[in-house]
């Protein structure tokens, strides 16, 4: 059984975003700035937020935080997310999501500059993405098609399952994993709260992407041997241990591949983040026909 390490892959792409960072640096006089923009006081999106900081630090982007308080009005999110889109210092704006209820966040998200979504909400990214189209993409999904590109795990014509359809992370990642390119190209089903038998879809499947939030949802019975899983699952138990939507104890026997939670996907979700923000500098200074992408192998 292959345990994928997020940890050492989100360590490499911080790499190339760093020698990346240092070379914009260097031509254009500045590195790239990330305006990051918290509402509220949500603890899991705090610690989140300091993870990126942090990452930003390590490699050279200039992250700005603007901080709001849970009673901040729609109006007056619109309009600092407006400044940031016109703002010539800000090369990439982050709406750290979920917002406080009563605050639209659909209506937050299309007034971002397509160019300068990093996180790849806006509506524009998401249809250059359902039409193939080359584009900022959402971190979490993008950071398991690096997972897979490293680990030379390719699900071109094999059957996928994607459990959960959020606009997050269950959506894109069927998107990308059925795109015409050397690490698409798979048969996905995506299963959620309304799949009858989801057991019997899940043991069909040569590759299992869950992202529902329940934790070790996903039990041996419902695995194919051989099958590889990716978790994208992060659950809090009683005890304050952390767990998958997977029971990896359970499963680790029957698997081919598989990532551990913490230190699979979690890492490289931030590590595709900044990758986003060097790219969409890239973007709007330089003005090539679209981000670049380069492989990323083992």
């Amino acid at each position: 059984m292959l345990l994928i390490d997020g940890k050492k892959v989100a360590a490499e792409l911080r790499a190339r975003a760093k020698n990346d960072v240092d070379a914009i640096a260097r031509e254009y006089g500045r590195p790239p700035h990330l305006a990051v923009v918290l509402v509220g006081d949500d603890p899991a999106s705090q610690i989140y937020v300091r993870y990126k900081e942090k990452a930003c630090e390590e490699v050279g982007i200039v992250s700005r935080m603007w901080r709001l308080d849970a009673g901040t009005s729609q109006c007056q999110l619109e309009k600092l997310i407006t400044e940031l889109s016109g703002s010539e210092d800000i090369d990439g704006i982050l709406l750290q999501l979920p917002l406080p209820r009563g605050l639209d966040a659909n209506r937050c998200l299309a007034l971002v500059d397509p160019k300068k979504d990093v996180d790849g909400f806006h509506p524009e990214n998401v249809g250059r993405l359902s039409i193939g189209m080359p584009s900022l993409k959402p971190c979490t999904p993008y950071g398991v098609m690096k997972l897979l590109e490293y680990y030379g795990l390719s699900p071109a014509g094999k059957r996928a399952v994607v459990v959960g359809r959020s606009n997050i992370v269950g959506k894109p990642m069927a998107m990308l994993l059925a795109a015409q390119n050397p690490f698409g190209n798979a048969t996905v089903t995506i299963c959620h709260s309304r799949t009858q038998d989801l057991a019997e879809i899940c043991r069909q499947a040569d590759l299992i992407v869950p992202a529902i939030g329940k934790p070790r949802l996903i039990t041996r019975d419902m695995v194919k041997p051989g099958a590889v899983i990716v978790d994208v699952g992060m659950n809090r138990l009683p005890d304050g241990t952390l767990c998958g939507d997977v029971d990896f104890e359970g499963v680790k026997d029957v698997v081919s591949a598989i990532t551990p939670v913490p230190g699979g996907v979690g890492p490289m979700t931030i590590a595709t983040l900044m990758s986003n923000t060097v790219e969409a500098y890239r973007w709007r200074l330089e003005k090539p026909a679209c981000p670049r992408e380069e492989p990323l192998r083992g």
